[in-house]
């Protein structure tokens, strides 16, 4: 039962994110859903994924982001293992740079 009311929840959690309408929306759905630094950990793992992406070395990302290899390690592990989010998320954003 709890399992099932889990999976409700983070339904309704992508429902509501895909009715964001603009950069405005998101900013303060997210500063209203979130703490600050849950955003900076949300903002900073997606970069790390890009620099991942680009071939950055980690010494580089770890100066450039300030990331811990640990959590490198672990952006770049659900890179190779997850399903596919990030590089979904690159080739949108690729198209509309």
């Amino acid at each position: 039962m709890k399992n099932e009311n889990s999976e409700q929840n983070n339904a309704y959690l992508y429902k509501a994110v895909l009715e964001l309408k603009d950069m405005d929306e998101c900013r303060e759905f997210f500063e209203t859903l979130c703490t600050m630094q849950e955003i900076r950990s949300f903002a900073q793992r997606i970069q790390v994924a890009k620099m991942l992406h680009e071939g950055c070395v980690y010494s580089r990302i770890v100066r450039e982001t300030g990331a811990s290899t640990a959590t490198i390690s672990r952006v770049n592990r659900s890179m190779n293992l997850g399903k596919n989010g990030y590089e979904i998320i690159f080739e949108r954003l690729q198209e509309t740079e």
